[in-house]
């Protein structure tokens, strides 16, 4: 089948679809010149297949014309989202969307075709990848269940290779230049679960709160808002957050064929990597507020990803009761929900973790996060059966390699010592599984 090469430009510059197709209908002769008062029966004959030849040729254009629309402009992406081909200055734009880009670092995306191009995409392959369906014979996710701290269950959903390279491209041209607070520690450059960890190292009290369904409470609207608040057109920040979220699914297999059914409204998924600059910066002025309620009470704020950590230190008295209050309220301002199981409080008499690291002061030590004990010991004894020949229960030795870089991050000459252990197990293993 021969491709179109027809172009919207071209149809674009005759003035729209239905000049266009006149336009094509006269250069071919065929424009109707009105019935004659008397005609033979021959020439109503040949009037008539004229006319009939008229009709079929303009469908074509028609066709043409409308599918060289289609290939450059979005037209619809599916029930529930609102779309339209042409841009619009509403309310939810930014007050000065060109100073908003400027401020953000961000790159100038005007339309469609700009962003699609941006991604190295076509117009039909970035609609294909952004269109919504309730109920799809397809999926742009591969999904599994892992277990939780508690043992329920948390869905990941890993965007395939070429949703991962737009969603890659927007993290890293888009979400991680927006403004993040100081308080923020999760998955920014420089900052970790120990810099998070070491601002509550030797408190009298620790406070930890956990944000209930984090990643599903952030729909797509919240999303487009967002983005529409750092000066992209409504246009480009719908098919941003399109491509950043998606439904939660249910695969339902019915008549031999599986079909994947939404069960929620689109939300950012656990294993897309734009969902943890987005949430950053989406939580900007969350941590605004709780670093403000943390000056008032004398307390230290942080934020890694859905944990909220408060902190006592020194002589300061604490306020522990007004805090949970207050955080409670922010937090439902905001758009979250405290999880009120996951509340802890952690006197000084007690071991203090944050973010999987002790803050208790250790004997005869500066105030640092450190690996719990029981991790070390564990790792320690399951390099030493490896070392002996025995098998390990389940854990490979990549996962204690990861282990190793978990201490090393706190410890780093403990965690090298592991480390080295770890690769000459790994090398024996490799070096015997040649030889076979």
């Amino acid at each position: 089948m021969a491709v179109d090469d027809l172009r919207w430009a071209d149809v674009a510059a005759a003035g729209g679809i239905r000049e266009w197709v006149d336009a094509q209908i006269a250069k071919q002769g065929l424009t109707d010149p009105g019935v004659p008062s008397s005609m033979t029966d021959a020439e109503k004959k040949q009037y008539k297949a004229r006319r009939e030849e008229e009709r079929s040729v303009r469908k074509d254009l028609y066709r043409r014309a409308w599918n060289a629309y289609k290939r450059s402009h979005i037209v619809h992406l599916g029930p529930g989202v609102f779309w339209h081909d042409t841009a619009d200055v509403d309310r939810f734009d930014a007050d000065d969307p060109a100073k908003a880009l400027q401020d953000n670092a961000l790159p100038t995306l005007s339309d469609v075709d700009s962003l699609a191009k941006a991604l190295g995409l076509s117009i039909s392959r970035l609609r294909w990848m952004t269109y919504h369906r309730d109920v799809d014979t397809g999926t742009h996710y591969r999904r599994w269940l892992v277990p939780k701290r508690d043992g329920s269950p948390r869905l990941i959903s890993a965007p395939k290779k070429e949703l991962k390279a737009a969603q890659r491209w927007i993290m890293r041209e888009i979400t991680e230049h927006l403004p993040v607070h100081g308080a923020a520690h999760g998955f920014i450059k420089g900052r970790s679960i120990l810099t998070n960890a070491v601002v509550h190292a030797d408190a009298k009290a620790v406070v930890k709160f956990d944000i209930l369904g984090f990643y599903p409470t952030v729909t797509m609207r919240r999303v487009r808002g967002l983005l529409r608040r750092a000066g992209l057109t409504e246009q480009v920040a719908t098919l941003m957050a399109l491509l950043a979220t998606e439904s939660p699914r249910e695969e339902v297999e019915t008549h031999g064929k599986k079909h994947y059914v939404a069960t929620g409204p689109r939300s950012l998924p656990q294993g897309a990597p734009t969902s943890p600059s987005i949430t950053n910066a989406l939580c900007f002025r969350l941590d605004c507020r709780l670093s403000g309620l943390a000056r008032k009470l004398g307390a230290r704020y942080t934020r890694y990803a859905d944990d909220l950590t408060f902190s006592w230190h020194g002589e300061t008295k604490t306020q522990i009761g007004g805090l949970m209050r207050a955080v409670k309220m922010i937090v439902r301002a905001e758009g979250f929900t405290i999880h009120d199981k996951k509340t802890r409080v952690m006197r000084d008499g007690s071991r203090q973790k944050v973010t999987g690291l002790v803050v208790n002061k250790a004997p005869d030590t500066v105030p640092s996060a450190r690996v719990p004990r029981s991790t070390v010991r564990h790792l320690r004894a399951a390099i030493k059966n490896r070392e002996l020949g025995r098998e390990g229960k389940g854990e490979s030795l990549e996962h204690l390699a990861g282990l190793a870089a978990f201490v090393m991050m706190s410890d780093r000459a403990k965690g090298e010592a592991f480390m080295t252990r770890i690769k000459k197990l790994i090398a024996a293993r490799d070096g015997k599984s040649a030889k076979e």
